[in-house]
């Protein structure tokens, strides 16, 4: 294919032009074959078209309809072979770094040591991140019992401040946080990406989880390429957790387990942030998710666009179908 100037994006079709001659012989084969059928053995050929409920079409009429189907099958083979013309250089781009959001939505999120609650402190964390962010690909991903992929990892980062609103701990029935089935999930999300990215997980979360053998998952997920980011939210007072009681009666309190978020921090290579009313946290997170990344470009590699014009031999067909459209509709008997 030339890289300059016109030629057509699908040459191929152009054999489709090569069925112009045999259409036109078999044409006029039939013309000349016509009224020497059998029955025209027994009726004149000014009867034949009451008997056989065809007319028989002089051949100057013959001839201007081969000459429109002609034309209309010359443009729309033309058309489909893609003629273009001028073209435009982009810059390739290798895929830039993709974080996947892991929320806790767990009872223990409505807890109110920080206003309005963990779980609101958290969404606005995740916005904050949205809005901020340019170069990151986000995925969403909420957890308590089990894991629901909220949005898989996507360019589009706004459309997930529509889904942030509906989040809380009632879309999960089963209580209590299972952190090791939610990083299978952001790894099974995180994998589809291409590998010249940094990946990275984002834990959102009070850490108010007992489960083991975290540490090695982690440590895993840290050889395949995949950081593990977390996110604490809470307070070391803690505080009751809503509608939840011992077997006394008693306010089940929860409190920011701040050093187990650290640990799966250092064994993901990530870094613990502490959630906070200023933009320190996510600025942390967005160049921590940022590290270690493939360069944006691809060292100035370029690609050539073309201007597709096969629309302006659609006009011409359209133009052509809308005037026999109106004769037929209009009664004209010479149609």
């Amino acid at each position: 294919m030339p890289e300059t100037g016109f030629h057509f994006a699908q040459p191929f079709w152009l054999w489709g032009l090569l069925l112009l001659a045999p259409v036109a012989l078999w044409l006029a084969r039939s013309s000349s074959q016509a009224g020497k059928g059998r029955i025209g053995r027994y009726a004149d050929a000014h009867l034949m078209p009451y008997l056989s409920g065809v007319r028989d079409l002089p051949s100057q009429e013959r001839r201007r309809r081969f000459l429109r189907w002609a034309v209309l099958w010359i443009l729309g083979i033309l058309a489909m072979a893609g003629p273009r013309w001028d073209s435009t250089d982009a810059r390739l781009f290798k895929p830039g770094s993709s974080l996947v959001i892991l929320l806790d939505i767990s009872r223990s999120m409505e807890v109110t040591d920080v206003q309005p609650s963990r779980l609101a402190r958290a969404k606005q964390e995740i916005q904050d991140l949205i809005v901020q962010n340019s170069t990151l690909r986000m995925g969403l991903v909420a957890f308590a019992s089990v894991p629901h992929i909220v949005s898989p990892v996507t360019g589009d980062t706004q459309s997930l401040r529509a889904v942030l609103p509906a989040l809380s701990t009632r879309l999960t029935r089963l209580q209590g946080s299972r952190v090791a089935t939610a990083l299978e999930r952001a790894e099974q999300l995180l994998l589809g990406q291409p590998e010249g990215s940094a990946r990275s997980i984002l834990l959102i979360s009070d850490g108010d989880f007992d489960e083991p053998d975290l540490e090695p998952l982690v440590k895993q997920l840290a050889d395949k390429g995949i950081r593990l980011l977390t996110l604490g939210v809470g307070t070391a007072g803690g505080g009751a957790v809503p509608g939840i009681n011992d077997r006394q009666g008693i306010p089940v309190i929860s409190r920011l387990n701040a050093p187990l978020l650290e640990a799966l921090a250092r064994a993901g290579h990530g870094e613990y942030i502490k959630a906070d009313f200023r933009d320190d946290d996510t600025r942390k997170i967005l160049q921590a998710a940022t590290e270690n990344s493939a360069p944006v470009d691809a060292e100035g590699e370029t690609t050539r666009i073309w201007n597709e014009r096969f629309y302006l031999l659609l006009i011409p067909m359209l133009i052509l179908l809308l005037n026999d459209f109106r004769r037929r509709t209009t009664g004209d008997p010479s149609s």
